[in-house]
């Protein structure tokens, strides 16, 4: 008789089961790809529910104030370049070589890459938001905290993060949005 020990049986059976419903997240994730509008409409209804949470119960605002210093972050990285033009421009200079985005007129054309893609900020944001909800229905997550003092700081943060993405964006010319931007005709 060829049987695998209790102790064994378990972990592949815990595996199997993971193995299954990793197969299927992923599946729901690749037929949900293109459809980019209904996947962000579905993440602000989320965070619309998340915030009705958070005043009906009128507590947990430090994973309010977490999920939001979360989001900033994700936020910031979306606007930001893969290869940053302050760091090229100084590897530029040190090697002769040619920076990831032009700025001049007449060099080549490179494409905006973002340092996180539509999908993963995406992706990442709703789980996230998922996160936090699930969180407010811990009570030992609900941290007393005075929630004016986070709102503020949150304000001044992200007054302060923009403003030094802004400048960069400016500083580097990029945009790192598509509409307003010249399109060509395809031949």
């Amino acid at each position: 008789m060829d049987s695998q020990p209790p102790e064994q049986a378990f972990p592949a059976a815990f595996s199997a089961h993971t193995s299954r419903f990793t197969r299927t997240y992923q599946t729901y994730l690749d037929k949900v790809t293109p459809f980019t509008p209904y996947r962000w409409i579905g993440t602000v209804v989320l965070l619309l529910i998340f915030m009705a949470r958070i005043l009906i119960a009128q507590g947990w605002y430090i994973v309010c104030y977490s999920l939001g210093i979360y989001l900033l972050n994700l936020f910031i990285a979306f606007l930001t370049p893969k290869f940053d033009p302050s760091l090229e421009q100084d590897d530029e200079l040190e090697s002769g070589g040619p920076s990831a985005l032009p700025t001049k007129q007449d060099e080549e054309f490179r494409p905006f890459i973002r340092r996180l893609p539509e999908f993963k900020f995406w992706h990442s944001a709703t789980r996230a938001i998922f996160i936090a909800f699930v969180a407010t229905w811990i009570r030992a997550t609900d941290i007393p905290v005075f929630w004016p003092v986070l709102v503020v700081y949150w304000i001044l943060l992200f007054t302060l993060t923009m403003r030094r993405q802004i400048q960069h964006m400016i500083k580097y010319r990029y945009i790192p949005f598509s509409f307003g931007k010249t399109r060509y005709a395809r031949s």
